[in-house]
């Protein structure tokens, strides 16, 4: 309940003194890679229930000459690498927080299709709410292996407490300014347990 409170009371907060932030950032993604400024996609949310996520979008809409889109690696612009960088592309999801999708802190959602592939512990990651950010996020994010991902998500999920969502919060606070496991490098997706790249 103190976690859902908090939840509340901060994605409140941040969406009404970010909004000068969130309005910019979304007259530059219209201004570079065009409409629509949100990414939308369903994932699975606490005890593995759909919810529809919204981001930032990050990447062009460029297709092949059948009409498929084109490979992530190909759609991703300049600006989408730096939107993602600074994690400006998840100020959206305090929406999700605020209607209470998603938590502050939380195992990261991946995608529904993904649900058959876990082992039963590594589900045990969908016992609470996922969130923006989490433990796996601060202890090197795209820079671990998914196996990694997954044993510190379950880790959080036994020992969350409200400040250590705090700690959390701060140190995620810490990896964007340094800009630290953004992303594993050559890489814009993870090859084992292939995550959307828009994690």
């Amino acid at each position: 309940m103190l976690k859902r409170l908090f939840d509340i009371f901060a994605s409140l907060c941040g969406l009404v003194m970010l909004s000068p932030i969130i309005i910019i950032v979304a007259w530059k993604v219209k201004e570079n890679l065009g409409s629509p400024v949100l990414f939308r996609q369903v994932r699975p949310g606490k005890n593995g229930k759909p919810f529809e996520m919204v981001k930032f979008r990050s990447m062009s809409n460029a297709v092949d000459a059948g009409g498929n889109p084109l490979p992530d690696s190909e759609r991703m612009t300049p600006f989408g690498r730096k939107l993602r960088a600074t994690s400006l592309d998840e100020l959206p999801e305090l929406w999700n927080v605020l209607k209470g999708d998603m938590s502050l802190v939380g195992p990261r959602p991946l995608l529904m299709k993904y649900l058959p592939l876990y082992s039963v512990k590594q589900f045990r990651r969908h016992e609470i709410r996922p969130g923006i950010t989490g433990w796996a996020q601060v202890n090197g994010r795209n820079s671990i292996s998914w196996d990694d991902k997954f044993k510190l998500d379950v880790w959080y999920v036994d020992n969350q407490s409200l400040f250590f969502d705090i700690k959390i919060l701060i140190l995620t606070v810490k990896k964007i300014l340094v800009r630290d496991g953004i992303s594993a490098k050559g890489h814009v997706t993870a090859d084992s347990f292939k995550g959307d790249e828009r994690d």
